[in-house]
């Protein structure tokens, strides 16, 4: 199968999600050793990533080879397309490092990306004429419920209510960027890669004020590796991910997204462990469960849905 706007077969669109996921999930470990070994600041973080994955994705574009059908669209519906998304990826990437650094990597994770499919169902519910259902209010009422368990059961230094406002900010600013990239996929309307370097344009530009004022250059006693992780950053969670998910995401369905980007909150979880020494209470476990079983339960809601309507259903 292929998506018949793009081009893209939806097999590789999920291959490609899939290995943004674990991408993405290494994101985290990597602010959180950048936050241990200089003063950087989350805003100033986002902006070098972005800032840095901007030039890469400029240098790719420039060595590949050029699309024999590009898509063409008026310059204007081309710059207001970047802008919204870009707004969108800044929320979303500022506000999730942010919650990195004051709740933790695992919790930070869990949260935004189990909260996210939910918002993702709410809004295509309210702007895509998409019906929730049973099983989809079902599982918003899990995931509400399992994001009470992680900010009163969590104890200790191990939740920060105020870590996870931050996380449920960045997850609204995730789930606008995913709706508008599956909106404007389905009608073919924008060449993915050009999406994406637009994108990384108006982010950078948005946080350059705020990273300016918090403190662009950090103070390490180790700058050459502060160097390396930033370069990791803007390359494979940034660069490299964000290419593979803009293109993956406007030919797979939303539903069948949300779940591939629980590869993220799985392999930040294991680094958390491994190589941070975070632990997860039973409190947290026990809100995880149920904001993973929310996702689920809206997936399966989404391919009896689709089974229903004799529409392919675009599942691995």
């Amino acid at each position: 199968m292929s998506n018949t706007a793009s081009g893209l077969p939806v097999g590789r669109g999920l291959l490609y999600l899939i290995v943004a996921g674990v991408a993405w999930g290494t994101a985290g470990a990597a602010a959180s050793l950048v936050y241990q070994a200089s003063d950087m600041g989350p805003v100033a973080l986002s902006f070098w990533r972005c800032a840095a994955g901007l030039v890469l994705l400029l240098a790719v574009r420039l060595v590949r080879p050029r699309a024999q059908a590009a898509v063409r669209e008026p310059l204007g519906r081309r710059t207001l397309r970047a802008g919204i998304t870009g707004i969108g990826l800044a929320v979303f990437q500022t506000a999730y490092f942010a919650a990195v650094s004051a709740t933790g990597l695992a919790v930070a994770t869990v949260v935004t990306l189990g909260a996210g499919p939910v918002f993702i169902a709410l809004g295509a519910r309210l702007t895509l004429a998409e019906r929730l259902g049973r099983g989809g209010t079902a599982a918003v009422a899990g995931a509400l419920t399992g994001l009470a368990v992680l900010v009163i059961g969590g104890g200790g230094t191990t939740v920060r209510p105020w870590g996870v406002l931050l996380a449920l900010l960045s997850a609204a600013g995730y789930s606008v960027m995913t709706l508008l990239i599956r909106r404007w996929g389905r009608g073919g309307e924008a060449d993915a890669s050009r999406t994406t370097v637009g994108a990384f344009a108006v982010t950078t530009l948005c946080l350059l004020p705020f990273a300016l004022s918090e403190g662009l250059l950090p103070h390490t006693d180790d700058p050459g590796r502060i160097l390396l992780l930033l370069a990791y950053v803007a390359a494979v969670p940034t660069a490299l991910a964000y290419g593979l998910y803009f293109a993956g995401a406007a030919v797979v369905r939303s539903a069948t997204v949300s779940v591939i980007m629980l590869l993220e909150p799985v392999s930040a979880a294991v680094l958390a462990v491994v190589l941070l020494g975070e632990h997860l209470t039973a409190a947290t476990l026990a809100g995880t469960l149920l904001m993973l079983g929310s996702v689920v339960g809206l997936a399966v809601g989404e391919v009896r849905r689709t089974r229903a309507s004799n529409e392919p259903v675009m599942l691995v």
